[in-house]
């Protein structure tokens, strides 16, 4: 490794890292100028995390679907696109789990993991459709991925009323048994908190995002498309292809977002008078982690952890949740805002962009460490 990667490296680390003690410093102050004590709301909202078995199990639980729509954002970033569609890909995700897990009736080895793919598949495919316009369209995937997060809340709940709605309910039947990926015994470890199966997926999931990308013919063009497709083109690359199986495979990691929240945490689905939130916190949870799947893990902890902790917050120091939202958006502001954040770090230079028309082979090969 040369010394400019060991430098961009600890760049890319320090960012994120000032960027969150800023952020707190900054909650520090508002909560000092709304009247509120910010060292026993920090301390509470830790003791609401760490304070018992279940609070810790719950805020593992809150940070798995925050790993995963995380993955799926970062994946389309580090391929040229910006999915803000992990919201719809969840939904959709958490019907096509659903509908298998209420309808079918099959033995566990069988319908759990059927109910997983399928709820996979069904948030790739919408994914899918967003790529596929940008590919044939030129439709900006923005657009699209925005519109298709609506068009899912309403076809989820379409789906579920009409379909799977328990009478008397505004929410479905509950799952079969034999679709369930909850884990009793790991949960009774953890005071009966919702554990299931889809914790070490999502990490699973994270060591996946790295070998595809990194460590595959797939990953190397995939990333090739993002950096510069004329010069993919140009080098034989199908790039509307890539585009298609870039949002297919972030759709996929939303979809598991979704999928684990019906078959380990709920286990029914909900008429959804707005959306869940996960897929755009995604979009948080990858800039913080800087597109990297380790980023993406260590950003989910943090978001999970204030969210959940905010209401030991309340609690304990009778601070407002909200004050919360307002840290997280701190974070992200200063994540984004690189000039103010490197004020405080060792400024070093950054990687080498790729141009349009930049054919030279060596651009190629400065993908390997991108």
């Amino acid at each position: 490794m040369t010394k400019a990667s060991r430098l961009l490296m600890k760049d890319n680390a320090l960012v994120p890292l000032v960027a969150i003690v800023l952020g707190l410093l900054v909650g520090a102050v508002i909560m000092l100028i709304g009247g509120y004590d910010p060292a026993a709301a920090y301390s509470s909202l830790i003791g609401k995390v760490v304070g018992d078995p279940y609070n810790l199990g719950e805020t593992i639980r809150e940070i798995t679907p925050l790993i995963l729509t995380g993955l799926s954002v970062a994946f389309a970033f580090r391929t040229g696109l910006f999915n803000i569609g992990g919201e719809g890909q969840f939904i959709v995700g958490m019907t096509g789990a659903s509908v298998v897990g209420i309808k079918l009736s099959l033995p566990f080895w069988l319908h759990a993991p059927l109910a997983v793919v399928v709820g996979a598949l069904a948030g790739g495919l919408w994914g899918a459709i967003a790529g596929y316009l940008k590919a044939k369209r030129g439709v900006n995937e923005v657009i699209t991925t925005i519109m298709l997060n609506w068009i899912a809340l309403y076809l989820g709940n379409y789906i579920v009323a009409r379909f799977l709605l328990q009478p008397g309910q505004r929410r479905s039947y509950l799952i079969r048994d034999t679709a369930s990926v909850s884990l009793p015994g790991l949960s009774e470890l953890f005071g009966n908190a919702r554990l299931h199966a889809g914790i070490p997926i999502a990490l699973l999931a994270a060591i996946v995002f790295y070998i595809v990308l990194w460590r595959t013919r797939i990953g190397y063009e995939l990333r090739a498309v993002g950096h510069s497709p004329s010069a993919a083109e140009y080098a034989g690359m199908h790039v509307n292809a890539n585009v298609i199986r870039a949002m297919f495979i972030g759709g996929v990691f939303a979809g598991l977002a979704g999928v684990f929240e019906i078959l380990g945490v709920f286990h029914y689905q909900v008429v959804q008078a707005a959306s869940p939130g996960y897929g755009f916190d995604g979009i948080a949870v990858a800039l913080l982690g800087g597109n990297h799947p380790l980023g993406v893990v260590l950003a989910a902890v943090l978001f999970g952890t204030l969210s959940y902790g905010s209401a030991g917050m309340s609690f304990g120091a009778d601070v407002p949740p909200e004050i919360v939202r307002v840290i997280i958006g701190t974070v992200i502001f200063f994540v984004a805002s690189h000039g103010i954040v490197r004020r405080y770090a060792s400024p070093v230079p950054g990687p080498p962009q790729i141009r349009g028309g930049d054919l030279r082979p060596w651009t190629f090969c400065a993908l390997s460490a991108s």
